[in-house]
């Protein structure tokens, strides 16, 4: 077997690639914003590395990849360990659980938090198809990892991007939760169909209309933008309806002054019942600690929306009011959340948590979103037709 250094020109979809003593640990958001928001939740949440990938050519039968993972696990409350997930001339073909790693193992009520180490991890691909090939190895959405060694029976070299950059922002919907690999969340669902390269800023419980995601999203090379908002700031209870509509009207200022004319969609939340008409904080569900499904209620009450609290119809409302009121750029579009998963969809297919939609609603999520975006009439349509764009 042939060990390759991993440099950052064989990763796609982070902000940047930070050296440690183990390795490459990518980043989703620029050290700026880092050190500017220390936040630990947050800290957290873009260090897992949700759509970023290794690219590369090779005629390799076998792939592997070494890595150190890092997760976050509740005490009482399973959760599923991240995958690494193999991709071949764009057919997902593979996918691989990890094992080992750190775990920061936290009390959901007491806080409490206790850091328990654990072995790097490698993973094994072979019976890869014969011939040159564009192979790309997604990384887990839901661990942060430390690349370690990739290794290979021929060599390798890294993917210039080729493919128009699509850049989107969300809130753990868009990071992934729920879904079951990293190539099933519905970003990258829909980033296959629309034959673009995913840049993922979904940050679980983070899209909060943040002035330092604005600046991050106006200073990244994007040919397609989509912005994911509502949820967050309904189950964080963090504005009322006077804040928020100026704080997307800036929001979105912001990254006009990067992207003056770039496509860009503002999407609005998809159904969450607890959420429709009852305004947060959100909270776990005590009744659920223990069970094999944790879940998700609304504290708050209805009738606080008079005094200004947001629910997600509230939300809706106001979103496309933020796009009527900049009708004067033509570049900006707008779609409603429940067009992606509605109220009749929620019969069918539940959230399982009351929050975050399982793997098969991922992937409808991602199909309607690549149908609307992506078509020939879309917002993106006209971009993606004709090939990678420039700044």
């Amino acid at each position: 077997m042939l060990s390759t250094p991993l440099t950052p020109a064989f990763v796609h979809g982070a902000a940047e690639i930070e050296t440690t003593e183990r390795g490459l640990r990518p980043h989703r958001l620029p050290r700026w914003a880092r050190d500017q928001f220390p936040d630990p939740h947050l800290l957290m949440m873009e260090a897992q590395p949700s759509g970023v990938r290794l690219e590369l050519t090779t005629s390799s039968r076998t792939v592997t990849v070494v890595t150190h993972p890092s997760r976050l696990a509740y005490r009482g409350a399973d959760r599923p360990r991240g995958s690494v997930d193999l991709v071949v001339d764009g057919v997902p073909v593979a996918s691989s659980p990890l094992d080992g790693g750190d775990v920061v193992l936290a009390d959901l009520q007491t806080g409490a938090t206790e850091f328990l180490p654990g072995p790097a991890h490698t993973t094994t691909f072979d019976g890869l198809p014969a011939g040159e090939k564009r192979v790309e190895i997604w990384l887990p959405h839901n661990e942060s990892v430390e690349l370690i060694e990739l290794r290979t029976d021929e060599p390798v070299a890294p993917v210039e991007q080729d493919r128009p950059v699509w850049l989107h922002h969300g809130s753990s919907i868009s990071h992934g939760s729920n879904a079951s690999t990293p190539t099933q969340i519905w970003p990258a669902v829909a980033a296959r169909l629309g034959g673009v390269s995913l840049r993922n800023l979904g940050l679980g419980g983070n899209a909060l209309v943040d002035p330092f995601v604005a600046r991050s999203l106006r200073d990244a090379p994007a040919d397609l933008i989509s912005v994911k908002l509502g949820i967050n700031v309904v189950n964080l209870d963090g504005m009322r309806l006077r804040t928020f509509v100026p704080a997307v009207h800036g929001f979105l200022d912001t990254i006009r002054d990067g992207h003056p004319t770039t496509p860009l969609l503002l999407v609005s939340p998809i159904f969450c019942g607890i959420h429709e008409d009852t305004p947060g904080p959100g909270a776990v569900d005590p009744e659920s600690l223990g069970t094999d499904q944790v879940r998700f209620v609304a504290t708050g009450r209805s009738e606080e929306q008079q005094q200004g609290k947001l629910t997600l119809r509230v939300i809706r409302d106001a979103l496309a009011s933020v796009v009527e009121h900049r009708a004067d750029d033509v570049n900006l579009h707008y779609l409603d959340g429940t067009a992606l998963y509605g109220a009749d969809d929620a019969v069918d297919h539940p959230l399982p948590d009351a929050l975050h939609p399982d793997t098969a609603t991922h992937r409808i999520i991602g199909e309607r979103f690549a149908g609307h975006a992506f078509s020939e009439t879309g917002p993106f349509g006209r971009t993606t037709a004709r090939g990678t764009a420039r700044r």
